[in-house]
């Protein structure tokens, strides 16, 4: 359609009550949702596409999509959005970008937040993964995290897709550190991720800060791309996406 114009929807959104990002049939996504309200809105079917899967229970603190619409929006568009949309997702801001801008795959760096609260707290169990049951030792968490920047492999650490076989990724960043008595946050960066990559990263770091498995036996697996002991996958409910760098767009604008 020649008046078809591509935008960017930057939203934030609590995944409690979702099956994740996609649309998946017989269940309530966070894509699905934010069609339904676009169509209501427009009074025709509307399609957006996301800046990646987020599994059920995953949070989005700075999310991005974009949406090829016919016509200019008006300054109300996002009022009117969220008024519609449920309280566990907002709207931030949309904005016109080139045709060929794509929130999936110009992505260039995206970064995660996991967050683990070591006393019981009503607060933050549904955005915090609830551990009081051992002593960790974050000395020992934090030095497995910074050493996984020496990586570009991390078969020990994903589960597998055997259709694509990706195994690898460039981290930008990996760090783990207390921010207030008993609350934990790790932080992630890399250009892509790997399926359940973060969340069994922060499962192999509880490990380590319980001495269940040791530093030697973590380089060991990293460096032969061999199993772990023992490795959880990790709550979802303590994940957060929180930013999504693209080349197009400037700081302030995200």
């Amino acid at each position: 359609m020649s008046g078809l114009k591509r935008y960017f929807i930057r939203l934030t959104y609590d995944g409690t009550n979702f099956c994740g990002w996609q649309n998946q049939l017989a269940q309530e996504s966070v894509q699905g949702t934010i069609e339904a309200a676009l169509t209501k809105l427009y009074r025709n079917p509307q399609k957006i596409v996301g800046c990646g899967r987020t599994d059920t229970g995953v949070h989005a603190d700075d999310y991005f999509a974009h949406w090829d619409y016919e016509g200019i929006l008006d300054d109300t568009v996002c009022t009117k959005l969220n008024s519609i949309l449920p309280r566990s997702i907002a709207v931030k801001e949309i904005f016109e970008v080139s045709p060929e801008c794509n929130s999936r795959y110009n992505a260039t760096k995206r970064t995660y937040h996991y967050f683990i609260h070591t006393h019981k707290n009503p607060f933050l169990r549904l955005h915090s993964y609830e551990y009081p049951h051992h002593t960790l030792r974050l000395d020992l968490m934090a030095q497995a995290a910074e050493e996984l920047l020496n990586y570009s492999e991390f078969l020990p650490l994903i589960k597998l897709d055997k259709e694509k076989g990706k195994t690898s990724c460039t981290l930008f960043s990996s760090k783990i550190e207390c921010i207030e008595p008993h609350y934990y946050r790790y932080e992630i960066s890399a250009n892509r991720f790997l399926h359940n990559m973060v969340r069994r990263i922060v499962g192999m770091l509880i490990l380590i800060g319980r001495e269940k498995l040791s530093l030697d036996e973590f380089r060991e697996s990293m460096q032969n791309q061999t199993p772990m002991r023992l490795i959880n996958l990790a709550p979802a409910n303590g994940l957060h996406l929180v930013h999504i760098e693209y080349p197009f767009l400037n700081h302030a604008k995200i």
